[in-house]
């Protein structure tokens, strides 16, 4: 693809389609007033309406300049910058809300957290995603606020120290492994994401001859920014509050480890010897042209060049021909929900990854040795 450069007056426009996820903070609100049906907003949104809005605006095939100045870029940082806020009084002003009034029974008021949840967790998490891989303190701050505000600080660990060095291994646990469905990887990462990430941070210390309490583990930030937000969740509605806020932290959750899932699904980076594998390649994360859903997930679908240069801002993301990378037939909207369906995932993911099997590693015959639960290689 031809990288098209833009003019400095041009940024505005560029990003304001990126400001869409601003639109469902009203709908949130509209939610919470009217209850009822309209507590089906924010899951309608998120996840039909861009699908469909897929649909009818097609595939988005240009890629930016890479070498675009930093200052061209204020109008996306911004967005992203501002969720935090954003998010925080969302969640604390309706809970506030909800816990002083009788306008909603319990289930609906559940069902609110439960659409905030995936409001959060589609927004707010993978925004924390592009600030974590920033070298600015206030960007990685704001990471790690989002980042507790829904219970899952450890990502930010794992992510950048796990997943990025081990994606496409046994060693990487939220490459989902081929014909492991949903409900399988879902309470095995919840456990294995926690416990890669703090001995990750652990062995980083060591390195360092410190021990893991050593004040500069960054666990005890997040520890302290997660305890921060139950207890005030705890001051405004007590122990219903931080029932509420935590309904909101698990779908959030729940929402992020599928998108985990159908990123790297089935596909796994050869082994080398001595447990060294090859380089990561754009033919080891699955991509989705999707020009709505890269709106609302700021460019996530154009996983392969994430994983060549995580630094890169999202709007300076490339895009890769289907000669260079495995393609989604659906943006990960669709695709998530299918992945919630086992059978229908299988039936629409396994020739696709028996085709890239094909492709890319002719010389293995059996594959065997990589279906769920065992581990090929050594560690």
């Amino acid at each position: 693809m031809t990288a098209i450069p833009r003019s400095n007056g041009a940024q505005f426009w560029a990003a304001l389609p990126f400001w869409m996820s601003l639109g469902l903070v009203p709908l949130a609100v509209c939610a919470a007033m009217l209850g009822g049906w309209y507590l089906l907003l924010l899951p309608l949104s998120t996840w039909y309406l861009f699908t469909g809005l897929d649909f009818v605006i097609g595939v988005d095939g240009e890629n930016r300049d890479v070498d675009t100045p930093e200052d061209q870029l204020f109008w996306h940082k911004l967005i992203t910058l501002l969720w935090a806020p954003i998010q925080l009084v969302t969640i604390f002003g309706l809970m506030i809300y909800v816990v002083h009034t009788d306008h909603l029974h319990k289930l609906e008021e559940w069902a609110l957290f439960a659409g905030l949840g995936i409001l959060s967790g589609t927004i707010g998490i993978n925004y924390s995603h592009e600030l974590m891989h920033q070298k600015p303190k206030l960007e990685r701050w704001m990471a790690d606020i989002l980042l507790a505000s829904v219970l899952y600080s450890h990502f930010r660990s794992e992510h950048l120290l796990v997943h990025h060095r081990y994606v496409g291994t046994p060693r990487d646990p939220v490459t989902a492994r081929y014909g492991e469905s949903f409900y399988r990887f879902f309470p095995r990462v919840l456990h294995q994401c926690l416990t890669s990430a703090f001995h990750a941070e652990k062995a980083m210390l060591a390195r360092k001859k410190l021990k893991w309490h050593h004040k500069s583990n960054p666990f005890w930030r997040y520890w302290a920014l997660q305890l921060g937000f139950v207890l005030f969740a705890a001051l405004i509605g007590g122990l219903w509050g931080v029932f509420l806020f935590s309904v909101q932290a698990f779908w959030a959750v729940f929402q992020l480890e599928l998108v985990n899932y159908v990123e790297h699904y089935g596909l796994t980076r050869k082994h080398i010897k001595d447990g060294k594998y090859e380089h990561v390649l754009p033919r080891h994360s699955w991509n989705a042209g999707q020009r709505a859903s890269n709106w609302l997930l700021i460019n996530l679908q154009r996983h392969s060049d994430h994983h060549y240069k995580p630094s890169r801002r999202f709007p300076l993301l490339q895009t890769y021909s289907e000669d260079e990378a495995p393609q989604l037939p659906y943006g990960y909207p669709l695709m998530t929900m299918v992945a919630m369906v086992p059978t229908l995932w299988r039936k629409m993911m396994h020739p696709r990854i028996k085709m890239w099997r094909i492709k890319y590693y002719p010389e293995i015959a059996d594959w065997s040795a990589y279906k769920t639960g065992t581990n090929p290689w050594p560690n």
